[in-house]
């Protein structure tokens, strides 16, 4: 009997990993294998490269660098990534998917919080974050911070791996709108701050890189070339039987980009999964031209997967900065006002 579509959860990943389908040079975290995705950890080399680059059919990942690498940065002693640079770092996870198994990859949310863009790069790969399936290899990494310089290290997780079986039919697609009600509806990111150390958790003042954001009359202007966070209108419920991708809307509704980081993992925001309806933070930036946002204004869309087995583990089963979360920097910051 053939087995359904859908995204694979947690015990499908970990019996992948058993049958080494999902090797890694260094021995699984305890808490890597989320719900219904793989966190990735980085290698020991990265690069400093002078341009952004798909290897393209026929190569790998490896030839490439070495057309266009700068230098190389040792990371076993941590390195600072600045921002404005693009590096490509090796990932200690390898891949042997076998048949009828294909992957894709997003930043984990710390990572959009921060404003570093990251995407998967695969040998012969002719799309970032896609894995086709049945691949076999090693995977990297692009790093481009775009606000602030970060500080990374060998082991630190940049990305996650979402594994699927087939085609998964799309379930439902809802709009996610902006909240700017009353208060504090977000935060600018400001210019010329310190360095993030993106393995320290609770450890760096929010007033040193962020600047509240108190909208006028449920408005807010974006300027060009800034990073916003702000909080959806609804909140965000994702089944535990589904799994979920934030995705940008059609740029002819609006000059900006929203939510870097994507997945949504099953029971996030659940009553099941200790704590019902999280908004979802979203990564804002502003393109060319100013653009005014209004409160409710649609500003990306949830579109739901189906999972092809209930997963052992829920979100926030093994701790979440984000579980029931409202507006929420990201887990590198104390909270703001403290």
């Amino acid at each position: 009997m053939s087995q359904p579509p859908g995204i694979l959860p947690c015990q499908s990943l970990d019996d992948l990993i058993a049958k080494g389908f999902i090797t890694s040079e260094s021995p699984f975290d305890a808490d890597q294998v989320q719900p219904a995705s793989l966190d990735l950890r980085l290698g020991a080399r990265c690069w400093r490269v002078r341009a952004s680059f798909l290897p393209g059919r026929g190569r790998t990942v490896a030839q490439r660098i070495a057309q266009v690498a700068m230098h190389e940065l040792d990371l076993t002693k941590g390195a600072v990534l600045e921002r404005g640079c693009v590096y490509i770092a090796e990932l200690q996870e390898s891949l042997a998917l076998p048949p009828g198994i294909s992957a894709r990859a997003n930043p984990k949310s710390s990572t959009g919080r921060v404003d570093v863009f990251v995407r998967l790069l695969s040998d012969a790969g002719p799309a970032f974050d896609d894995v086709a399936e049945g691949y076999h290899g090693p995977t990297y990494i692009e790093i481009a911070p775009q606000t602030f310089s970060v500080l990374v290290r060998r082991g630190t997780r940049l990305n996650q791996l979402r594994l699927k079986r087939g085609a998964p039919p799309k379930l439902r697609i809802e709009s996610v709108g902006v909240d700017l009600s009353n208060g504090i509806a977000g935060f600018r990111a400001r210019r010329h701050a310190p360095v993030v150390d993106l393995d320290k958790e609770d450890g760096h003042d929010p007033h040193q890189f962020w600047e509240p954001l108190i909208p006028q009359n449920g408005e807010l202007l974006l300027d060009p070339g800034e990073f916003y966070i702000l909080a959806s209108k609804e909140a965000v419920e994702i089944p535990v039987l589904e799994a979920a991708e934030m995705t940008p809307i059609d740029p002819s509704v609006g000059e900006f980009r929203v939510h870097y980081a994507g997945f949504f993992d099953p029971g996030f925001g659940t009553d099941e999964a200790h704590g019902k309806g999280s908004r979802g933070v979203l990564e804002v930036r502003s393109h060319e031209t100013p653009f005014i946002l209004e409160d409710g204004q649609t500003v990306a869309r949830l579109v739901y997967e189906p999972l092809t087995a209930r997963p052992t583990r829920l979100y926030g089963d093994l701790g979440s900065h984000y579980q029931r979360q409202g507006l929420k920097l990201s887990k590198h910051f104390k909270v703001w006002g403290e």
